[in-house]
Order: structure tokens, then sequence, then C-alpha cells
């Protein structure tokens, strides 16, 4: 039950007879620049998150998962669940460094991208420990702006979205559903976030509106969970804070709800694999 406390299991390695092959892609060793994986090296289904210790508890809750790349900050798992193949990377902080990765991701076989992240809430009703999935992004930062003009909307894949939203309905947990703002600028003007809370922006983060846009240009899919870790309009966590003092993202109630959406994101992988296995 997707309700109840989740714990992060434990990853398991290589040598419990897995290996990447079993996932029926053949091994080339042309790799990419920057995550320095090469075709067969990922899944089609990829969790993308920021922080890479965050993508080694990713790949915990696989079945099973092998370390396939750890270069300049970007760690990628493969694994697979329930027979599935998955792989998890991490994309670094800002869409700079996220566009990198689903650039690079793309070449080498990845079709759909699910960020599994944070969030600062933006509405007084959404509360540290909520989860938000992200119906499109307000196209906030400048790496978008170099491949498509402002006007094109950074929204995510009608699919993937329906699965995490389908697969949250079991949640216990409060789940907010609609777009985000995109900020280049984690220490920016609190007076211009305030002024998206106005337009019913549910929430802020870094990494939605490159990863969405990227998706859609390459006729890809993507989708985006998120966890609230702070709520930036009221001064509510991930400030500076006493060593060993346990909030922001070190909130019990925050690791509780990451650990949440890592199970909600894998089960709509799940999903989507299923549904596609149907029309097959």
């Amino acid at each position: 039950m997707i309700g109840t406390q989740l714990t992060e299991p434990p990853i398991r390695k290589h040598n419990l007879r897995f290996c990447i092959e079993s996932l029926g892609i053949l091994m080339k060793r042309r790799l990419q620049p920057h995550i320095m994986c090469g075709v067969g090296d990922v899944a089609k289904y990829v969790l993308v998150s920021g922080d890479p210790k965050r993508v080694e508890k990713v790949a915990g809750f696989f079945d099973e998962s092998v370390k396939v790349g750890d270069y300049r900050g970007f760690v990628t798992y493969t694994g697979r669940v329930d027979g599935t193949g998955v792989s998890a990377c991490s994309t670094g902080i800002g869409c700079p460094s996220a566009a990198i990765v689903v650039e690079e991701l793309a070449r080498i076989g990845a079709e759909t991208f699910i960020r599994v992240g944070t969030t600062g809430s933006l509405q007084p009703d959404i509360e540290v420990g909520d989860i938000v999935i992200a119906s499109a992004a307000v196209r906030g930062d400048g790496t978008s702006r170099s491949y498509v003009p402002i006007e094109y909307p950074a929204v995510a894949d009608f699919n993937v979205t329906a699965a995490l939203v389908q697969v949250a309905q079991e949640s216990k947990r409060k789940v907010h559903f609609g777009p985000v703002l995109t900020s280049d600028a984690f220490y920016g003007d609190l007076d211009s976030l305030k002024r998206w809370s106005r337009f019913d922006v549910l929430s802020v983060e870094m990494e939605c509106s490159a990863i969405f846009t990227l998706a859609k240009l390459k006729r890809l899919r993507a989708g985006a969970i998120l966890t609230v870790d702070s709520n930036p309009s009221t001064g509510a966590g991930k400030g500076e804070f006493e060593p060993g003092e346990r909030t922001g993202e070190l909130d019990e109630r925050v690791q509780d709800a990451i650990n949440e959406e890592i199970h909600i994101a894998i089960e709509a992988i799940e999903v989507l694999e299923n549904k596609s296995k149907k029309r097959s």
C-alpha cells in the first residue's frame, strides 16, 4: 500500500545474476561525454533526480540494479522491476545539466523520463511532506529558450502524468496536481515567487521546464512527481540550520514522502509498460 511509511531497501548488486544484457539490449562501447554511458547501459524508462545520492536510493527500490555510470556528478543505475528494465540518473541542480542528461540519455535509448525530486510550495494549503504531480512548468529558466521560443509550452506527457495520478490516488499522503514554476535562481526574488502563487502555480523547482520541453521536442515522454520540502513564501524550511537539525529536505516528513514518490513513480512505470504490452 502506497500510503504506508516506506523504508529504503538495500541495493542488490551485479553478482545476483543480473547483468545489463538481460534487458535484451545490445552492448556497445561508444560513450556519451558527460554521463559516460552508451547504448545498452540504460533502459527506456528513466527516473531522474537532481541529487546523485537520491539516485542510489531510487536504485534500492529496483528488484536488481547495477551502477553503469559515475562521472562529473552524473550517477546512473540500471535494473529491473518485475521484469521491466528501469534506469535512474542524476541531473544535478538546474536546467543546464538536466538538459545534458536528457540529451545524452535520449541518444542511447531512453524514451520515458520521470523526474523524482523536491519542490518548494507556493500555496498556503500545500504543506511540507505533501506531493505535487506537475501538469506543466512555467518556463522561468534560460536553457529551454535556447531550444525553442518562450511561447512554446512545457507540458508533461499525458500518459505519464495519468499513470502517476492513477497510482497516487491510492496514497494516504496529500497529493496535488497542477503547474509548477521552473526557476534558475534558488536565492532569487521572493516577490516574484509570490506573484506566481497568485496565478495558482503550485510550487517552484529547477528542472521540469527543460525536461518537459526537450522530451516533447524529441517526441519522447516526460512527467514529474515532487516532494514538498519547504514553502518559500512563508519561510518554512530549506534555509540555514544548525548541525544535526532535521529541517528542509532532512525533515522526516520529507524523507518519507521521497520514499513514497519513488514508489509511486516505479508503479507508474509498471502501469505504462502494461498498457504498452496490451497495445502490441
